[in-house]
């Protein structure tokens, strides 16, 4: 375990430096799309949070870009969101007519040594995040379920989860190999919609990596009438919106879990990324971002989003531009 951390923190600090604000967008040469059709590749299945906020930006961002091309969400679910981000960054076309929405996790899996993730992270053509967020797990509540982490301690709990690259799963595996929780993860689902029916049928207890977007969208009746009881915050930011919900630096015991943790949940500052593939044309590229911005500042997108109950849109300028120190550092 300690091995795995002293790696988990080294490249996930090369990871998270690279993290900085794009140039000014405004300035960028416009590149005219007329005629073309882009796709956004989303890597979770339908009715999901992040299915839920790509169609709301899918919407209305050909009307921002050069030319007013189609732009059409197709799902693409598969471990976790992997199965998206291999594909963008492997096979899709580098002009730009091919984008992805995947989970921030998934950005780090190449860099924690998952060798079915078959990218590197620094040389996405990324483009831009609608939201920063807080994490929730929550637990579905029936006879004998846990309804506090405390009671996780003792209680074997049962997540649901995409895939090894969503944070549906990495968050359990920090509560049961960092802070002790009897805690168990099942994979396989499409995406929290199907976890949630999972969760209803008795199949898994409950589900991390719930977004406070995705509650408010998805399971916001459901928490507020005591079906989904939400029992600890994995971020480093909390909120209580939805009453008091302890936060998993509350059960940190030592500085060194403290710091490992720290590290783990800054990928959450990447929110809800959009990127391209590696290779694109610089003033594609560019138009996309400027595109992505106007976006995010249009009263009609913001009154869509508010339809749907999306709230926190923010239109983030933080990407992964390029790679500090050269090599594999996290070999």
């Amino acid at each position: 375990m300690a091995k795995s951390h002293h790696r988990a923190r080294r490249c996930g600090l090369i990871l998270l430096g690279l993290l900085v604000p794009l140039g000014d967008t405004a300035a960028a040469q416009t590149v005219n799309f007329n005629g073309e059709t882009i796709a956004i590749e989303i890597g979770y299945g339908p009715g999901g949070g992040y299915d839920t906020y790509a169609r709301v930006l899918a919407r209305h961002y050909g009307r921002f870009i050069a030319g007013n091309p189609a732009v059409v969400p197709r799902n693409m679910p598969g471990a976790g969101s992997l199965r998206a981000a291999n594909f963008i960054y492997n096979l899709a076309p580098k002009d730009g007519t091919e984008l992805g929405a995947w989970a921030a996790s998934t950005v780090m899996e190449p860099l924690l040594g998952n060798e079915l993730a078959k990218f590197d992270a620094a040389k996405f053509g990324w483009i831009g995040s609608m939201n920063q967020d807080i994490s929730f797990c929550g637990i579905w509540q029936k006879l004998g379920a846990a309804t506090s982490f405390q009671d996780m301690l003792t209680m074997e709990t049962i997540f649901g989860s995409a895939g090894p690259a969503s944070i549906s799963f990495q968050h359990p595996l920090v509560l049961k190999n960092l802070l002790g929780a009897n805690a168990r993860v099942v994979t396989g689902y499409a995406g929290s919609r199907e976890v949630n029916l999972a969760m209803q049928r008795g199949e898994v207890n409950g589900a991390c990596g719930l977004f406070v977007s995705s509650i408010k969208s998805q399971f916001f009746k459901d928490v507020q009438e005591g079906r989904l009881k939400l029992v600890i915050q994995m971020g480093p930011k909390t909120t209580d919106e939805f009453g008091k919900v302890p936060s998993v630096f509350d059960f940190v015991k030592t500085e060194d879990d403290r710091k490992v943790l720290e590290l783990h949940f800054k990928q959450i500052l990447l929110g809800r990324p959009l990127a391209g593939p590696p290779g694109m044309p610089p003033e594609r590229l560019a138009s996309l971002r400027a595109a992505f911005m106007d976006t995010m500042k249009d009263p009609g997108f913001l009154a869509d989003a508010q339809r749907v109950n999306i709230e926190g849109l923010q239109g983030i300028e933080w990407v992964i531009l390029r790679d500090h120190g050269g090599g594999n550092a996290c070999g």
